[in-house]
């Protein structure tokens, strides 16, 4: 089968062949209108770049490009604040390296891979954060047909071995409420994203499921509460817990800010945390040790992981072979669920 061209992406377009060639290397005089015309002909016909044509027509420019997904968490952060040290643990480890680093703040809903990837603004190109699983993919299955090296921080999921680094999330949600439930906790909040939509969070849905198992325990769905991620809704939805007399005695949240979201909560209302209810949390934000009680929590190890996210992005830029990686997590005990303290 003929392999289509810049003269078919420009027919398909309805655009000339030049206006082609000056939107796919992001010249600025291309609308955005056209430009996306342009880019969803190219996806459209599979068109793709030979990376190794292109290398001998262009010296690699030693820059790789870190694309942050603005967050929608319905409040004043417009990154997950999990990302700010991985961001400076990025830079750190490119800059050792020799590498440049572009970053950028990216709208959850625009394509915002396809235009760096036509544009050769990078090598390479490493992903911070996304809202709908299925909708991402398909964002960056464009990357893939354009021949651009790309890598994200999420979850390892089995049909992209190649592309995924993430972190133990089952395993370190199983690790979290296997301690909860040592503690004598039986009625234990789920708080957070349990869809597969967002599969980080649905992997630490089953390491809580898995941990109530192996201790013959049956969780009440009536305690899997779904929400975004934020301080506010985790206060919100304890909140509504508490309104409705629904009884439990420890809270996981899948992630930091919704624990602390908790612990605001219940101590506004009168309860002793972690004397009535224990609460764990995951990430291990610096803010962790800065609230009352100081928050235990399983730590995501984000200087492995930027190495791990550099390492495998330049090995993809190099045509070189590349393993999926899951990067252990450590669990983290504080005085927000009464145990042991280990930091």
């Amino acid at each position: 089968m003929k392999r289509p061209t810049s003269f078919d992406i420009a027919a398909l377009a309805g655009v000339s062949q030049a206006t082609v060639s000056r939107a796919l290397s992001g010249a600025s005089s291309v609308s955005e209108a056209v430009r996306q015309r342009v880019f969803d002909a190219a996806a459209q016909l599979n068109y793709t770049v030979d990376i190794n044509a292109r290398k001998l027509r262009s010296k690699k420019i030693n820059t790789i490009a870190v694309l942050v997904s603005e967050d929608l968490d319905h409040s004043d952060n417009r990154i997950n604040p999990f990302f700010l040290p991985l961001i400076g643990s990025i830079l750190d480890y490119a800059n050792a390296k020799g590498v440049d680093v572009l970053m950028s703040l990216q709208k959850a809903d625009a394509d915002w891979g396809a235009d760096y990837g036509f544009s050769r603004r990078a090598d390479g190109i490493i992903f911070l954060g996304y809202r709908d699983f299925e909708s991402y993919l398909r964002k960056v299955a464009v990357l893939a047909k354009v021949g651009e090296p790309w890598v994200v921080f999420g979850p390892v999921m089995p049909e992209t071995p190649n592309l995924f680094i993430g972190s133990q999330n089952a395993e370190g949600a199983h690790e979290a409420v296997a301690h909860l439930i040592k503690l004598g906790r039986k009625r234990i909040v789920f708080l957070g994203e349990a869809s597969e939509a967002h599969s980080e969070f649905f992997e630490r849905y089953k390491g809580y499921q898995r941990a109530h198992a192996e201790a013959g325990l049956t969780p009440d769905p009536g305690l899997a509460i779904d929400c975004f991620i934020s301080r506010e809704e985790g206060a919100a939805a304890i909140d509504r817990l508490l309104d409705e007399g629904v009884a439990f005695d420890a809270v996981f949240a899948v992630t930091d800010l919704l624990a602390i979201g908790a612990i605001q909560s219940l101590q506004k209302r009168g309860l002793n945390v972690p004397k009535d209810v224990s609460v764990m949390g995951f990430d291990d934000l610096w803010a962790c040790t800065c609230i009352n009680p100081t928050l235990s929590t399983v730590r995501q190890d984000t200087t492995t992981a930027a190495r791990v996210l550099v390492d495998t992005l330049a090995a993809l830029i190099d045509n070189e072979p590349v393993e999926m990686t899951r990067i252990p997590t450590q669990l983290v005990i504080r005085e927000s669920c009464g145990g042991q303290k280990t930091s």
